[in-house]
């Protein structure tokens, strides 16, 4: 027999003393295609992006109750409130945020589309009363609230993110039935206009973060309505250009940008004193935090920490494995949500939850980025996540609409009307032996 060389020789391992070949790299190969296949088998089955989003929504919100309570006592002994206070008022937004996901998860999407008009009137009007003296209140410089009386605040600008993507979802979606959306004035008008209403208003008060956002929902329905290239990059110039010229008028603006990446703090009452204390808390972390609870940075240097900067906080009491476990969630639920428009041929499902997708990831980067020091400070809290019930309540009823699309798919629809009775046969052929067993016991053994 010819000899090996050298080079033609197998690895191999000893295992109890002797030489045994290692597999060879077609095998390792085989296993690694094969375990692709089933992840992608798995990824492909009907109930897969319904399972995802609701597991992915609830995990976020449970997880932000926590880390809002062990991020807002210290501020709410500072007041002299007891340390549960600010998470007593998230867990009862949380009730409420869940009451309403599971309402919208089971509404059909005839009603959604009713409900559009009435949430985008109901928004305008009270962004209107925002701004009328001794109605609208100021919190952070920002005149967005409404006092709904004692500790209660109303935000109406988070309403008008959910406004506007029902709103336009079902704009463009008449427009598609109508075959309108190929002359670019149709796919404009009044989509444009009605959203810039929504940002004029905002921006009376002054809040530039969630301008933000808001015109990422208006990019997010252009782009899944398949706007033409030249009108996207005109009307993302023209939204540009507006925003570059608010942010170079005002000196707070310029000084946030001026933070991006900063490490010195400062004096009190600095600049960058936050974001450079929230990348002090993220680098103390280390690989798995200090504990839960452990938090140096929430007592007093760095400000906002159970809102704007509640992911800081997580960084530092729950280190990289945290962190990264709220990007892998976020990152599931805009996977799952992506999933659900794709796959869709009803234009409203695909509108709406093109929208809610883009709202929740880009509200998410803005506010990471914001902790990371990659972006200036825009002040938007983290999706789910953050403290504050005028965010939380309309983001969960958001969350349910992609539930209930997920639901309504056609291969979805089939698994779950099999999974159904089968579930009762099978619950049923268990009571009964059950029962059988337990008569045929002695009475003593009862």
């Amino acid at each position: 027999m010819p000899s090996r060389t050298a080079g033609t020789r197998r690895p191999s391992a000893v295992r109890g003393g002797g030489r045994v070949p290692a597999p060879p790299r077609r095998l390792r190969g085989e296993t690694v295609r094969r375990t692709y296949e089933r992840a992608r088998r798995a990824w492909d089955r009907p109930l897969t992006a319904y399972y995802v989003i609701l597991g992915a929504g609830l995990l976020i919100t449970t997880l932000g109750l926590v880390m809002v309570y062990s991020a807002s006592m210290i501020t709410a002994l500072r007041y002299d409130l007891v340390p549960s206070y600010f998470f007593r008022k998230q867990f009862f937004a949380a009730v409420l945020g869940t009451a309403l996901l599971l309402v919208a998860s089971r509404m059909p999407v005839k009603l959604h589309r009713a409900l559009a008009y009435p949430i985008l009137v109901g928004a305008v009007f009270l962004m209107v009363l925002v701004q009328i003296p001794g109605i609208g209140r100021a919190v952070g410089g920002n005149q967005n609230w409404i006092s709904l009386g004692g500790p209660f605040m109303l935000q109406p600008s988070e309403f008008g993110k959910l406004a506007l993507i029902l709103w336009g979802a079902d704009l463009l979606a008449r427009k598609q039935d109508m075959k309108l959306l190929t002359q670019w004035k149709h796919m404009l008008v009044p989509l444009v206009p009605g959203a810039f209403l929504l940002l004029g208003l905002i921006m009376l008060g002054g809040d530039m973060g969630t301008t933000i956002v808001l015109t990422a929902i208006l990019f997010g329905l252009l782009w899944t309505a398949g706007a033409p290239t030249r009108l996207f990059v005109g009307v993302l110039t023209f939204a540009g250009t507006i925003g570059f010229l608010l942010i170079r008028t005002s000196e707070n603006r310029m000084k946030r940008f001026a933070c991006i990446g900063a490490t010195d703090p400062g004096g009190e009452g600095a600049p960058c004193l936050q974001a450079a204390h929230g990348i002090y808390a993220l680098a103390s972390g280390g690989w798995f935090g200090s504990g839960l609870g452990a938090s140096v940075e929430k007592w007093g240097q760095l400000p906002e920490a159970h809102t704007d900067f509640i992911f800081a906080v997580t960084g530092e009491e729950l280190g990289l494995a945290g962190t990264l476990s709220v990007l892998a969630l976020f990152a599931a639920l805009g996977y799952a949500g992506i999933r659900v428009a794709g796959r869709t041929e009803e234009p409203f499902v695909r509108y709406a939850a093109g929208g809610v997708t883009t709202w929740i990831t880009a509200q998410a980067v803005i506010n990471i980025g914001a902790v990371l020091g990659l972006l200036p400070i825009a002040g938007v809290p983290l999706p789910l996540f953050s403290y504050g019930g005028s965010a939380l309540l309309p983001t969960m009823f958001a969350v349910g609409l992609l539930i209930a699309f997920a639901r309504q798919e056609p291969a979805a629809k089939a698994a779950l009307a099999m999974r159904r009775p089968g579930w009762g046969k099978r619950a049923g052929v268990r009571w009964k032996s059950m029962r059988r067993r337990v008569k045929k016991r002695p009475s003593g053994e009862r």
